[in-house]
């Protein structure tokens, strides 16, 4: 993995390198594995002999192994080519989808889903560094943005197919979906992306060093924790779609996967308008993509007992919900500057901490007997903690900023590592 302070040469054109688009068909892989459970959850709980509740906890657990991996995949692997750890990484990710075929246990779903999170985690980490910099100068937010695409492009195909597959040939027949696209991805993969060298600093504590220096960073943490609340929001109403929309909505559970696709149509909508507002101004993204997050989530909320209306109440939650994805992701990379490795790595924490508290918090106000339609109310409690947090940034990101005598310059100049002038202007990076 490069921790290099210049990115690849820009691209004579604004078109961004086929090879970033060829990354984000693996996170699609790993978009559809994370998200297709929202729509198997019912399933897999009657089949493993447990209460919904309990089989969100494995949406939590592969939270939990991305939140934990992350940093840690980004450390151990600073040595290895890029390329090298993509394909090591999803081929324990693939593999881990099958681990439930040779066990029924309720302990052996949850052991492959912390797998496949920390594989996931690492590609994930490895795979946003690598289209930054292949991307160049100028254009983080849009290489992120095609990253995050992929996620959507996962919601928009990958789930609702999941869930058929697993109506029709059961959850398990989804977990083999998931590994054979994986191979088919890894394929692509091995042939399409350079093997892009790595390179900066040799002596591996000295690497560790200068990647633990962007750390030193109030706005950082401040901006991570945005992502973490913002994403808890996401996942504690996500996670709990399927048993709002048959229990409250009145929809079809053969209707679910349809919704679900209305989701991700609505994530694309939202991914493709953020990422060319992001380059722009991120910060301002961060707070409007909040607000009408925390708008759709009350909308939904009214709506929820009204069948159909509902599912156009999702849709738009989900254009809400992803139109944020570049901006978050583009600031930390602009904070980080030269030494993006490790930020990235706790990037994928952030959100994944708010992956993990979400569906807990969802599952913790269902089970306390206060309906389907809790998650939401604790969705928009949630939202408006990440619109706090976003205002005490922008506090921040007003001072002066009082360079560290440890931390390079180039970490603050507009530019470095792909992050654009433009982008830095409005934030303060």
């Amino acid at each position: 993995m490069s921790t290099a302070t210049t990115a690849l040469p820009d691209a004579p054109s604004r078109r961004l390198p086929p090879t970033v688009y060829l990354l984000a068909l693996g996170v699609f892989c790993l978009g559809t594995s994370e998200f297709m459970l929202a729509g198997l959850l019912p399933e897999i709980a009657t089949d493993l002999h447990t209460d919904l509740p309990r089989a969100g906890l494995l949406i939590t657990a592969f939270a939990v192994g991305m939140m934990v991996g992350a940093p840690v995949m980004a450390v151990a692997t600073l040595r290895l080519p890029p390329k090298t750890t993509l394909l090591a990484a999803g081929a324990v990710f693939g593999a881990a989808h099958l681990l439930p075929l040779i066990g029924h246990s309720f302990a052996l779903v949850l052991l492959s889903r912390v797998i496949a999170a920390i594989a996931c985690a690492a590609f994930w980490a490895v795979g946003a560094v690598l289209a930054a910099r292949i991307a160049g100068a100028g254009r983080t937010a849009r290489a992120l943005a095609v990253m995050v695409g992929g996620l959507t492009l996962s919601n928009i195909l990958g789930v609702p197919a999941g869930t058929l597959i697993g109506q029709h040939f059961g959850w398990r027949g989804a977990f083999v979906a998931v590994a054979a696209a994986t191979a088919v991805c890894l394929l692509l993969i091995a042939i399409g992306v350079p093997a892009v060298p790595v390179s900066g600093i040799g002596n591996l504590r000295q690497r560790i060093g200068a990647e633990l220096v962007a750390l030193r960073q109030g706005r950082l943490w401040l901006a991570l924790l945005t992502t973490a609340a913002f994403q808890a929001a996401v996942f504690c109403a996500f996670s709990y779609l399927a048993p709002l929309l048959t229990e409250v909505a009145g929809i079809g559970e053969k209707s679910v996967p349809t919704v679900l696709l209305l989701f991700g149509i609505g994530s694309f909508v939202g991914v493709t308008i953020g990422g060319r507002i992001a380059d722009r101004n991120m910060l301002g993204n961060v707070f409007g993509s909040l607000l009408a997050m925390t708008g759709t989530l009350l909308l939904l909320l009214v709506l929820a007992g009204s069948g159909w209306w509902a599912a156009a109440a999702v849709f738009a939650f989900g254009a809400a919900g992803f139109s944020i994805a570049a901006a978050l992701n583009g600031r930390v990379f602009a904070f980080a500057g030269t030494a993006p490795t490790l930020a990235a790595g706790i990037n994928v924490s952030a959100f994944n901490l708010g992956n993990a508290v979400g569906p807990w918090l969802g599952g913790l106000v269902i089970g306390a007997g206060l309906g389907y339609r809790a998650p939401l109310w604790a969705a928009i409690g949630l939202g408006l903690l990440a619109l706090g947090i976003a205002t005490a940034s922008s506090i921040v990101e007003q001072r002066p900023v009082a360079e560290p005598a440890s931390v390079p310059v180039t970490a603050r100049e507009p530019g470095a590592r792909g992050v654009s002038a433009e982008a830095c202007a409005p934030t303060g990076c």
